[in-house]
């Protein structure tokens, strides 16, 4: 029963992960378009948008999209499923629209807030950029509850690709800057929303009950503190880093996070397969016992994932940035960056239970204390170390918030989670890649550490006994 479940999983992440590869692979291939024409000063503009968007999309929603997964699984009565749908289509909508006129009427004073000088389009160009986010995030999630992630990849890959041309006509046959590189990027979620809508029309019907919204707005509203946590954590200190030391050291930030966005893309497929997933689990111990292996296994490859990229990142940032030294110092902070989205990654795992439990109304304790102390090492750190100082305090708010929510998790809904397993992992590949750094490693030599990190795993006892059995029989096979 459990291989089957993780079977499932893993075929489900992995045809997300077919769009989530072609979306990472043209971000990567835009990074060296973005640091050859937009320089660092507008790149740590893009992200500052991003970052302002990000917020916005948190706020707006109001936590309806996690209730939209909850409330679906629910009922399996068409008729039900349908009015949940609808309901939580126009809601989206009109927030959206709401967010959409605010952001249009306040573009200037947004603009000098963020540093952007007298720039109220490229303020105005994020907003219909969240406009288009938040609606097509709504429908694509259909796709996931339908359990439908092929539909949804060809989505993705429609959008991805309509993207990448548009931002090269914009950013460097037209020469529209950091604006035309945030243009480009909405460009494709809208078509490929508007053909979506169209595709979805007879689901869509104007239906909205006032009952139900308010049923779901239970659910997800005291996810919103918990969710705006999340989000100071992952996006403010762009903002501290642009007051205390400027855009351009936004922008080599950026590129930091960016190299990261690996594991994050690791995640990202992840999560889309993982909430339809885990509450179609009906049976609780095996979604219990589930869920342990789930976050051991997650774990184990962010953590190798991590190992690689810092220890590789010297080079990567050389390859994403050619033609601009200023950039290569983000290979500081990848690594860090890097173990900071594996302890969110096992974060999202802890709270799924929670979920599941339906008592979310404390995640804002655990996350906002996170956040606070994000908040004051962003203080005290930015202006002496900039983006290192970023950095550290990112990885200090996502262990805080790992160790917090197992706390609360574990006393909501207890879960047998292979604790020494999970912390054997992590320390060993934190171990690698200390030792790669200190001892500068070249090429051949951070290759060779990435690769004998499994074998490390085996004498501090990580593989059990049925694992090892398998490793045998497959080695056999081969």
């Amino acid at each position: 029963m459990l291989a089957t479940q993780l079977r499932r999983l893993v075929k489900q992440s992995a045809i997300y992960g077919v769009g989530g590869i072609i979306s990472r692979l043209i971000a990567i291939f835009l990074l060296p378009l973005y640091t050859s024409y937009l320089g660092t000063k507008g790149f740590g503009e893009i992200e500052t948008i991003v970052a302002l968007s990000a917020v916005l999309v948190v706020v707006l929603r109001m936590g309806i999209s996690s209730a939209f997964f909850r409330f679906y699984f629910d009922s399996t009565d068409p008729a039900r499923r349908t009015l949940i749908v609808r309901t939580s289509f126009w809601f989206t909508m009109g927030m959206a629209t709401l967010g959409l006129a605010v952001g249009f009427v306040l573009a200037t004073p947004i603009a000098h807030v963020l540093r952007f000088g007298d720039d109220p389009w490229l303020v105005r160009a994020g907003f219909v950029g969240l406009w288009a986010q938040m609606n097509y995030q709504q429908l694509t999630a259909l796709f996931r509850v339908e359990e439908r992630p092929g539909a949804f990849v060809a989505a993705t890959i429609a959008n991805v690709f309509i993207t990448i041309g548009t931002t090269i006509l914009l950013v460097v046959t037209l020469h529209k800057g950091a604006t035309g590189a945030v243009v480009g990027n909405f460009v494709g979620t809208l078509a490929v929303y508007f053909v979506l809508l169209g595709y979805r029309r007879y689901q869509l019907g104007f239906q909205f009950d006032r009952k139900l919204l308010r049923a779901m707005n239970k659910f997800g509203m005291p996810l919103v503190p918990a969710a705006l946590a999340l989000w100071a954590i992952n996006f403010i200190d762009r903002f501290f880093v642009a007051v205390f030391k400027g855009q351009a050291e936004v922008g080599v930030y950026s590129l930091a996070i960016r190299v990261a966005s690996v594991i994050v893309f690791v995640l990202a497929v992840f999560q889309l397969a993982w909430p339809a997933f885990a509450y179609s689990i009906e049976e609780e111990h095996v979604a219990k016992r589930t869920y342990a292996f789930v976050l051991t296994y997650l774990m184990l490859l962010c953590s190798w994932g991590s190992l690689v990229l810092g220890l590789l990142s010297p080079w990567i940032v050389r390859i994403l940035a050619p033609r601009n030294e200023a950039f290569w110092r983000a290979s500081e902070a990848v690594g860090i960056l890097c173990f900071s989205a594996t302890a969110y990654a096992g974060y999202t795992v802890l709270a799924i239970g929670i979920g599941r439990a339906r008592r979310t109304q404390f995640n804002w304790i655990v996350t906002g204390a996170a956040a606070l102390l994000n908040v004051a090492l962003n203080f005290a750190l930015i202006p002496p170390y900039g983006m290192m100082g970023a950095a550290i305090a990112t990885l200090a708010a996502y262990v805080a918030m790992f160790v917090g929510m197992s706390l609360n998790a574990q006393r909501v809904w207890p879960v047998p989670y292979q604790w020494r397993r999970v912390l054997t992992l992590s320390l060993v590949a934190a171990a690698l890649l200390v030792l790669g750094k200190v001892v500068s490693a070249p090429l051949p030599l951070a290759i060779a550490l990435c690769l004998v990190y499994p074998v490390v795993l085996w004498p501090f006892r990580f593989y059990l006994p049925a694992e090892l059995r398998r490793l045998r029989v497959r080695r056999m096979a081969a």
